[in-house]
C-alpha cells in the first residue's frame, strides 16, 4: 500500500520532514522574505540559473499566504524551457518549486472535468462505500495509474480497503487490510498537513539542497509542504517490494482526523502535471466533505432512533413503580438501544437479567470489577483481554457496555454481545519482523494475501450507542432521585403517623391500667363479701373475669413497655455481653428451679456498643423465649454464640425447643403475633416485637430460623462503634 512505513522506533526518529533533498523531477529555490536567494537544489546548472528562475516569479510572490499549501504561480520560460511554478511560505522563507511545463488544457483541464462529471455523481451517492467506489474510479480516470485504492483507518490504525480500480497484471487488495505499523505516527501527521504526495519514480536519486552560506545545514529546512520533498529510502524500498515504481497519495480528512487515504500505484514511472495533482487534491477534499456529511446523516438518524428507545424505556419505568429492575420486564427497547443480545440490571447483591447473559454470579463479579473503575460509562469489545475471568462466558458475552447509576451503591445496567468470529485478510503477514542491515531497516518483501481468524471479540460499540446509554443514565438518575424524594416523603409521613400511634398507644395503655385493676379488685371484693351467697357457677364466672382482667393487665403493661422503648433516648456505652448473659442465666435459673436447662456459652462473646438497659431487655426476651419453648423437653438446651460479620457484631441464641415453620418467620417480630396457642405457652406476643424495635433503633439487624420440633435460632447484630447510627431517636423518657 502506498505511503506506509514500518512503525519502529527507528522510523519514528527518521527526519521525513527535513530530508535535506528533493526528488529529481523538479527544481527548488529558497528565498528570504525580501526575495534574496538563500538556497537551491543541486540539479540547477549553477546558482545563477537558480537565481534567474526565482527572479522571474518575484512579482507573483504576493499571492502566497503563510500557513497554506503550495499555490500555482504560473509558467515561466527559462532559456527556451517552459517551467510550471508553485510556491509556499514557510515562516520567513519562500520555497519555489519548478517542474517541466505541460500544455494548458483550458476548459478541458482536470479541475473542470472533475466539476462536470464527478461532483454530480458524488452528490447522488447514498453511502460511504458508494463514495469510495466513485472516488477510486475518478482518480484512476484522472491519473491513469494502474491501481487505485480507497481505504480508511479503523480505531487501531489498520488500513481497510473499501474500493479498488485495477488494470490487468496488478494484484488485487480489495477486502484486505494493511497493518497500522506500516504508517508511523509522524507520517500520519504529515498527511494531515499536506494532503497530496507524488513519487514519479521509486528508483530516483535524491537531489541535495545547497545554500549560499557554506555553513547552511540543508536539514534545517522544513519541507512538509513541498511537493518535491524527498521521501524515506525505507519507503522507496517498500514500494519496490510491492512492485510499484510510481505512487500518489491523497489524504481523506474528516473532522480534523485522518480518516483514510486514496492510494495510487503503477508498475512504471509516472509523472503528473500540477493541474492534475490539484484536481486530485480537490477531489480528496470533496470526498472528505461528503463522507463527513454521510456519517453525520447516519449518526443523526441513529441518535433519533436511540432517543426514541430511551423514551420508551423511561416511559415504561414512569408508568410503574420506577424501580430499575422493571427495565428487564420490557426487554425489546433495552436490547435494541445497544443492539445487544442480553442485558442485566445490578443493584448491590441483586441482579435481574434478560436475553443471553452470563450467570448471575459471573455478572455480580463483573459488576464489582466495573464499579471499581468509577466511570460513568465503560465498554469493551474484547472483555477477556481486560477481564480474564470473562473467558469463561466469552461465547455469550465477549463484550460489555455498562453504565453506573450511583457512586454510592453498586447500581449498574450492563449490555452484552456474543463473540463474533471474524476472518481478516492482510496484504502480507503483519507478524513478519523487519530486518536491519547496512545501518537501516528494511520493510517486508511479501504482500501476498494472509488470513487471520480473530476470536474473543464482539462487534464494537459505536460512539452513538455510548452516547445513547449515557443519556439513558441521566434519565435513570432522575427517576431514582424522584423515587428517593417520594420515598423520603412517605418515610416522613410514616414517621409522623408512627409518633402519633406511639403517643396514642402510650396514652391508651397508661389509661387502661387503672380500669383493669379496678375490675380485678371489685371481683375480689364480690367474692370475699358475697361468696357465701353465690352459686358455684357464679363464682366460676367471676374467676374467669378476674383471669381475663389479669391477662388484659399484662397486655397493657407489655404494650406500655413497648411504647416506652420507642420513646426513650438511646444512651450508648460499651456492654460486655458475657456479664449480661451470666446475670440473665442466673435470673432464669432461680425462676425455673424445677427444670434441667443445659446452658452452653461459646466464648468469647463480643463487647457491643449499645444502650445497656435496652440491650438487657432484648436479651431477656430472647433467652426467655428459649426457656419457654423448651419447656416440653426433658432436658432443655440453650446455646449462646457470638456473631461477627461485615455488618457488625451480636449474638445468636439456639434452642432445642418446639421450633416453628420458616414460612411464618415474618410474623414472629410483629406486635401481638403468636405461632403457638396461648393454652400451650403463655405470653403477650410483644416480646420479639420489642427485640426488633431495640435492635433496629441501634441500626442493627435481627433474624430467626426454625423447623417444627427441631428448635429455633434467634440472632442479631449491632453496628460497631465507628458505624453506629440509630435509625430513630425518640424524646427522652418523662
Amino acid at each position: 500500500m502506498n505511503a506506509l512505513l514500518p512503525d519502529l522506533a527507528v522510523c519514528a526518529q527518521e527526519p521525513i520532514r527535513v530530508p535535506g533533498a528533493i526528488q529529481p523531477h523538479g527544481w527548488m529555490t529558497v528565498l528570504s522574505a525580501q526575495g534574496k536567494l538563500l538556497a537551491w537544489s543541486a540539479n540547477w546548472r549553477n546558482a545563477d540559473r537558480a537565481g534567474e528562475a526565482a527572479a522571474l516569479v518575484r512579482d507573483n510572490l504576493g499571492a502566497l499566504q503563510g500557513g497554506e499549501g503550495p499555490a500555482a504561480l504560473g509558467r515561466i520560460e527559462l532559456h527556451g524551457t517552459g517551467l510550471d511554478v508553485g510556491g509556499h511560505r514557510n515562516g520567513e522563507l519562500v520555497l519555489l518549486e519548478f517542474e517541466p511545463a505541460t500544455p494548458d488544457s483550458g476548459t478541458q483541464a482536470p479541475i473542470y472535468s472533475l466539476a462536470r462529471h464527478f461532483l454530480p455523481q458524488l452528490q447522488q451517492a447514498r453511502s460511504v462505500q458508494a463514495l469510495a467506489e466513485l472516488a477510486a474510479a475518478e482518480i484512476k480516470r484522472l491519473t491513469g495509474f494502474g491501481r487505485t485504492l480507497v481505504y480508511r483507518f479503523d480505531e487501531e490504525g489498520h488500513g481497510e480497503v473499501l474500493a479498488e480500480q485495477i488494470e490487468p497484471g496488478y494484484d488485487s487488495y480489495a477486502g484486505h487490510r494493511f497493518p497500522a505499523s506500516d504508517l508511523p505516527a509522524q507520517a500520519r501527521e504529515l498527511y494531515l498537513l499536506n494532503h497530496i504526495r507524488l513519487i514519479p519514480n521509486a528508483d530516483y536519486e535524491p537531489v541535495p539542497l545547497v545554500g549560499a552560506d557554506p555553513g547552511w545545514d540543508a536539514r534545517s529546512l522544513d519541507l512538509s509542504w513541498a511537493g518535491l520533498r524527498s521521501v524515506s529510502p525505507v519507503h522507496l524500498e517498500y514500494m519496490r517490494n510491492m512492485g510499484t515504481l510510481a505512487s500518489m497519495s491523497v489524504s481523506i480528512v474528516v473532522r480534523g482526523r485522518l480518516w483514510g487515504l486514496i492510494s495510487c500505484h503503477d508498475h512504471a514511472p509516472r509523472r503528473l502535471p500540477f493541474q492534475t495533482r490539484a484536481a486530485c487534491e480537490h477531489l480528496g477534499r470533496l470526498l472528505s466533505l461528503q463522507i463527513a456529511s454521510r456519517e453525520d446523516t447516519t449518526e443523526v438518524a441513529a441518535r433519533l432512533e436511540l432517543r426514541q428507545l430511551t423514551l420508551q424505556i423511561v416511559s415504561h419505568l414512569a408508568d410503574g413503580d420506577s424501580t430499575l429492575q422493571r427495565m428487564v420486564a420490557e426487554p425489546t427497547p433495552l436490547l435494541r438501544l445497544a443492539q445487544a443480545s442480553g442485558a442485566a440490571v445490578v443493584l448491590n447483591e441483586d441482579c435481574w437479567t434478560t436475553g443471553d447473559t452470563p450467570d448471575r454470579a459471573q455478572i455480580g463479579a463483573l459488576a464489582k470489577w466495573i464499579a471499581a473503575k468509577n466511570q460513568e460509562v465503560w465498554s469493551s469489545d474484547r472483555l477477556a483481554e481486560e477481564y480474564p475471568p470473562g473467558e469463561a462466558f466469552g461465547a455469550r458475552a465477549a463484550g460489555v457496555l455498562a453504565v453506573s447509576i450511583s457512586q454510592v451503591h453498586q447500581h449498574l445496567v450492563l449490555w452484552f454481545r456474543p463473540e463474533l468470529v471474524t476472518t481478516i485478510r492482510w496484504a502480507g503477514d503483519p507478524r513478519k519482523e523487519l530486518t536491519m542491515t547496512g545501518g537501516r531497516i528494511h520493510p517486508r518483501k511479501s504482500f501476498s494475501s494472509w488470513q487471520q481468524q480473530v476470536r474473543g471479540r464482539c462487534a464494537p460499540w459505536s460512539a452513538t450507542q455510548e452516547s445513547a446509554v449515557t443519556e439513558l443514565r441521566h434519565a435513570l438518575i432522575g427517576i431514582v432521585l424522584r423515587r428517593a424524594e417520594e420515598m423520603a416523603e412517605v418515610a416522613s409521613e410514616l414517621g409522623r403517623v408512627n409518633k402519633e400511634l406511639e403517643a396514642f398507644s402510650y396514652t391508651v395503655s397508661h389509661d387502661l391500667r387503672a380500669p383493669m385493676r379496678h375490675i380485678a379488685g371489685y371481683v375480689d371484693l364480690v367474692q370475699d363479701m358475697e361468696g357465701k351467697h353465690l352459686s358455684e357457677r357464679s363464682m366460676r364466672y367471676l374467676s374467669h373475669v378476674k383471669e381475663a382482667a389479669a391477662y388484659a393487665g399484662h397486655l397493657v403493661d407489655a404494650l406500655l413497655d413497648f411504647s416506652r422503648m420507642g420513646r426513650s433516648a438511646i444512651k450508648r456505652g460499651r456492654v460486655e455481653t458475657r456479664l449480661l448473659v451470666d446475670e440473665l442465666i442466673a435470673e432464669f435459673n432461680r425462676q425455673e428451679q424445677g427444670r434441667r436447662i443445659d446452658w452452653r456459652i461459646e466464648d468469647p462473646l463480643p463487647s457491643l456498643w449499645a444502650d445497656p438497659f435496652l440491650l438487657q431487655v432484648a436479651l431477656r426476651n430472647l433467652l426467655g423465649n428459649a426457656v419457654k419453648y423448651t419447656r416440653t423437653r426433658e432436658k432443655a438446651q440453650v446455646r449462646i454464640v457470638g456473631v461477627r460479620d461485615a455488618a457488625g457484631e451480636g449474638l445468636e441464641i439456639v434452642d432445642n425447643g418446639v421450633g416453628f415453620q420458616q414460612k411464618y418467620v415474618a410474623k414472629l417480630f410483629g406486635v401481638f403475633q403468636r405461632l403457638h396457642q396461648a393454652e400451650e405457652f403463655e405470653g403477650t406476643g410483644i416480646g420479639l416485637a420489642s427485640v426488633r424495635r431495640i435492635v433496629e433503633r441501634h441500626g442493627g439487624t435481627v433474624w430467626a430460623r426454625g423447623e417444627p420440633d427441631q428448635g429455633a435460632t434467634f440472632g442479631f447484630t449491632l453496628p460497631r462503634k465507628a458505624d453506629a447510627r440509630p435509625r430513630e431517636e425518640g424524646p427522652t423518657r418523662s
